[in-house]
């Protein structure tokens, strides 16, 4: 008779593959925690190595301007973060800078410090001991570099440049609320007659609202300080008399820079005689020389020039050489302290008008127009290049083909005096040209001549 099964072994068994069974379980799920861990991990580094690829942090964006993608980051930023202007930091840089270092000195703001005219004109305020604070945009009509350059030359003298827009009424607000000026240089302008007709707006932005916007806030502020402005030769349009004066017509511009600057000066007309603020509008005429603005004949005339380029030669309709009142960056400055010296207090408070205030208006030109074939013949001997012309006719993009200061109000009122002829003041500025772009060629002997004069600006 066969023996019953072992029952108990058999449930031993099942009791043991049981436990293995859960064991293993126990491990595979173990596993694949650990595996989702780690997977986890390595998604996350992935995405944020993509984050700090694809979106740096502030300080790799301010070394990476080049960049047009990092440029309307840094754009939109500056304007996020306006209202972070005025920490105790941002305000002692401002006061420091705008703070006179001669007795009776003027505190003045200048605004478009970094352009040319801006920054020649900061520089000899600074130099002379008056506290000098800029505001620029830094906008990109023109290399932004070369207006970077000059801001590093500003800032190695002790003036320091705010970047901002005129259109910017609370950091305006905040720079007079921080500095009582005594006077504002009011040289931010979107400059040049044939870029109006791409970009007419940029030109109604700067030249009239920003004009109305710096006008807004000096109205209102204690003390009102007085403003000296650029205005333009531009304004005589098709004026035909010469020189021009400044009792000539001066309602016919012949492009819409020329119509924007005279706004200007109907603008300044009115917030003179409503809120009582001392203004003074100096008209330039074709102001050249170091560290000059790119878009300007000689400057291009050059650059083409050494280049091997040919350049355009422009005549009017009638055959006659184009002609122009050239005048050295040196002498437009002069006149620009000497309006500001000169400038008499604005007679408003609070923006309420209490007597009447200064009204004024000047040429500040060389007297002594110069056909551009010339200026083209100087550059020629100046550069040791032939060259290559191309004559044909002014088309109708606002250009004027003449222009003639009288400069005899500006002598009477504050004794300007142009003195640097064309052939001289081209030397300085070809002299600086070389160094500044490092050009190899006949024009280094520069370098060795010509050791009279300011140039170093």
């Amino acid at each position: 008779m066969a023996s019953p099964p072992d029952t108990s072994k058999t449930t031993k068994l099942e009791r043991y593959n049981s436990y293995l069974r859960r064991v293993n379980s126990t491990k595979l799920l173990s596993a694949s925690s650990n595996l989702l861990f780690r997977a986890t991990i390595l998604i996350s580094l992935l995405l944020l190595l993509f984050f700090t690829l694809n979106y740096p942090p502030l300080s790799d964006l301010s070394s990476s301007s080049s960049s047009s993608s990092t440029h309307r980051r840094l754009s939109f930023l500056s304007s996020a973060l306006s209202s972070s202007f005025g920490g105790p930091t941002w305000e002692r840089q401002v006061r420091h800078s705008a703070t006179p270092r001669r007795p009776s000195g003027l505190s003045v703001l200048v605004t478009g410090a970094a352009g040319f005219v801006g920054s020649h004109a900061s520089f000899a305020l600074r130099k002379r001991g008056d506290g000098v604070l800029g505001l620029d945009n830094f906008n990109h009509y023109y290399d932004v570099s070369l207006k970077r350059a000059r801001q590093d030359l500003l800032r190695a003298r002790g003036v320091h440049v705010v970047e901002g827009d005129l259109n910017d009424s609370p950091l305006l607000s905040r720079l007079f609320d921080v500095v009582p000026f005594t006077h504002v240089l009011h040289l931010a302008a979107q400059a040049g007659v044939r870029f109006a007709m791409k970009n007419p707006q940029s030109y109604v932005a700067s030249n009239v609202a920003g004009f109305i916007s710096l006008l807004e806030v000096a109205k209102s502020a204690d003390p009102q300080p007085a403003i000296v402005w650029a205005s333009s030769s531009s304004v005589y349009g098709l004026n035909r008399q010469s020189p021009f004066s400044e009792a000539h017509r001066t309602d016919q511009p012949a492009s819409l820079y020329a119509a924007t600057k005279k706004a200007g000066e109907e603008i300044a007309h009115t917030y003179n005689h409503i809120y009582g603020l001392s203004l003074t509008g100096l008209r330039f005429f074709t102001v050249y020389g170091p560290w000059g603005r790119p878009d300007m004949a000689y400057f291009f005339f050059t650059k083409d020039i050494l280049q091997g380029k040919t350049i355009s030669l422009f005549k009017t309709q009638d055959d006659k050489e184009v002609a122009r009142d050239f005048t050295y960056i040196d002498d437009v400055v002069r006149g620009c302290l000497g309006a500001l010296d000169t400038a008499e207090k604005s007679t408003g408070s609070g923006g309420k008008k209490r007597g009447p205030a200064q009204l004024r208006v000047y040429n500040l030109g060389n007297t002594s127009p110069v056909p551009v074939g010339r200026l083209v013949s100087i550059l020629e001997g100046l550069l040791g290049v032939k060259a290559k012309k191309h004559i044909v006719r002014m088309p109708r993009n606002g250009d004027v083909p003449y222009t003639h200061a009288n400069v005899s109000l500006a002598g009477r009122d504050f004794g300007y005096r142009p003195t640097t002829d064309l052939a001289v003041g081209l030397r300085k500025f070809v002299k600086w040209y070389v160094g500044y772009y490092g050009i190899q060629s006949k024009v280094n002997k520069l370098q060795e001549g010509s050791r009279g004069g300011s140039d170093s600006k």
